[in-house]
């Protein structure tokens, strides 16, 4: 399976991520030892005929040895030793004891990776789903049950020759985005964890794009309750994204960089400035579309990156990856601000949407010159304006996005029924009556070029026939 290329960007050393990761799963580190610590009585199991003689006589003693003495039983045992765990998953229904279950597995497959091996050889010999176990666990209500199998699943289709199957791998992941978004998750760093282990894997990125995982990532990112942590985990899963062409390529939507260059001012954590640097860095450097490049290097500046990039650059950092992105990011950024257009610069705001008064919303001169460009693409930016209109509650936005949708109909000579037609005047006329005086304002003036308009294009027509009859009389009395 293909893992990340040029991983040397941020992180030369994969081995340092696993060692940080005890800080992302420390409620999980902590519960697990609390799990270790009660032992589990095998043989009231067996006296119960809960668990067959085979397997209570692998388990009773699996649990009682050391590490040294378990990898010679699973040298000699393999098939066993998954047999016997399958068993004990699918057979016990006491909460507890399944958490003990699942943690001994878990520590099993820690000690060495390649352990996941004898779970795909045990299904391949069965004819049965390596996955189904344990995927039916994650419906189990014990937090800790659903969260320490989801570690196991991530694991062995991340440590495994094999790819995950198609079904089971967008299972999975739906499962793990919709982690992302329950409310009051305690789990909620685990969850991302295992997100992180999976999109290392080129072809598990996809898959998480195809369920609409970006999105998800992005709304959570922008939430207002998130610790450090989770900004660099979720960001490490961006910019994991940022390393397939493709998906760089169906970035630019989900409106990640206005809310990563937000966290990069906010933050004062190194680890997530250098993780946003590294993503920012990829999405200017993967990409293989032109026009891509501009579109994201030009919304860097809307967002005021290079602000940031600045300031950054004044502090001292001793990992040479974080100052070798900020001379990159800063000469990629500069270049773009040479070839920003006016029009360049007002595309870039509203599609980020951001709107403030900027030179280009009180110029004359650019909306004489570029009314008619807001037709392009099939009305792109009047919808992204109409859409800020209808959904923002910044006093600031509905301003700006007010009076540019009266500019357009003033300087556009079909722009009243173009706006009338997208649904735009009766939403510009609701503003009528905001709280806020500036809302009610910059509506008040829009709506009196949305009703004057046609009479000021009448009156020039008028203008130019007079003219018209004037010049043919003269040129008939010559």
């Amino acid at each position: 399976m293909a893992t990340l290329s040029g991983f040397g960007a941020v992180i030369s050393n994969i081995d340092d991520l696993e060692k940080g990761a005890q800080v992302a799963t420390s409620l999980l580190q902590q519960r697990a030892n609390d799990v270790r610590a009660n032992r589990v009585n095998w043989q009231s199991y067996l006296q119960g005929q809960m668990i067959s003689q085979e397997d209570y006589s692998f388990i009773s003693r699996f649990d009682q040895a050391n590490a040294e003495t378990r990898a010679k039983i699973l040298q000699d045992h393999s098939m066993q030793f998954v047999k016997t765990f399958l068993n004990l998953m699918g057979h016990i229904a006491k909460d507890q004891t399944v958490q003990y279950i699942l943690t001994m597995l878990d520590d099993v497959l820690q000690e060495d990776k390649s352990r996941v091996e004898k779970f795909k050889e045990y299904a391949r010999k069965s004819k049965d789903s390596v996955w189904t176990p344990f995927l039916h666990l994650l419906n189990r209500n014990d937090g800790f049950i659903i969260n320490q199998t989801s570690r196991i699943i991530a694991k062995i289709a991340c440590w495994s020759k094999d790819p995950m199957d198609k079904n089971d791998l967008h299972f999975y992941l739906t499962w793990l985005k919709d982690q992302l978004k329950l409310p009051n998750n305690e789990y909620l760093q685990t969850a991302a964890r295992c997100l992180q282990m999976m999109l290392r894997i080129d072809g598990y990125r996809e898959a998480f794009v195809e369920v609409d995982g970006i999105s998800t990532i992005v709304s959570v990112l922008a939430g207002s309750k998130m610790g450090f942590q989770i900004q660099y985990q979720l960001s490490f899963c961006l910019w994991c994204l940022s390393f397939n062409v493709n998906i760089v390529g169906k970035m630019t939507k989900y409106n990640i960089i206005p809310i990563l260059s937000d966290i990069l001012s906010e933050s004062v954590k190194e680890k997530v400035s250098r993780i946003i640097l590294a993503t920012f860095r990829n999405l200017l450097e993967k990409t293989t579309d032109r026009d891509v490049l501009q579109e994201m290097a030009l919304s860097m500046v809307q967002c005021k990156v290079l602000k940031q990039l600045e300031l950054l650059e004044s502090r001292k950092f001793d990992d040479p990856d974080i100052m070798e992105d900020l001379e990159f990011l800063m000469e990629k950024l500069q270049v773009s601000i040479q070839d920003l257009s006016s029009f360049d610069e007002y595309s870039t705001e509203v599609k980020s949407g951001r709107l403030e008064w900027s030179p280009v919303h009180k110029s004359d001169r650019f909306w004489r010159e570029n009314a008619s460009r807001l037709n392009e693409k099939n009305y792109e930016l009047l919808k992204i304006l109409i859409k800020l209109l209808e959904t923002s509650k910044d006093p600031l936005i509905l301003s700006v996005a007010a009076h540019d949708i009266g500019e357009y109909v003033r300087y556009y000579p079909r722009g009243k029924n173009v706006i009338e037609q997208l649904g735009a005047k009766q939403m510009v006329m609701q503003y009528l009556v905001h709280e806020d005086p500036n809302v009610r304002y910059e509506a008040l003036i829009a709506v009196q070029k949305l009703m004057v308009h046609n009479w000021e294009y009448l009156g020039k027509q008028i203008e130019t026939a007079q003219e018209n009859t004037t010049s043919g009389m003269s040129a008939a009395k010559a």
